[in-house]
């Protein structure tokens, strides 16, 4: 197991975690979504093969629309 900070609350995840599973657990696959971790911004076309590490930081933002 392997702990992360998202958005200031730690959590345990799987040695294998990575950021596109991460964001489906978090149910937020296919919403618009901005993610930073550890002070730098994965691009999208990366979240596929990146894993987490134990220590990482990360803050996760969605974008809300209104009008």
């Amino acid at each position: 197991m392997i702990t992360v900070s998202i958005n200031g609350t730690t959590h345990q995840l799987p040695d294998s975690a990575g950021v596109a599973a991460l964001i489906e657990e978090m149910g937020l696959t296919g919403k618009r979504i901005a993610l930073e971790r550890n002070g730098e911004i994965v691009p999208r076309s990366l979240f596929a093969t990146q894993k987490l590490a134990d220590g990482d930081k990360l803050e996760v933002v969605v974008a809300v629309g209104g009008g």
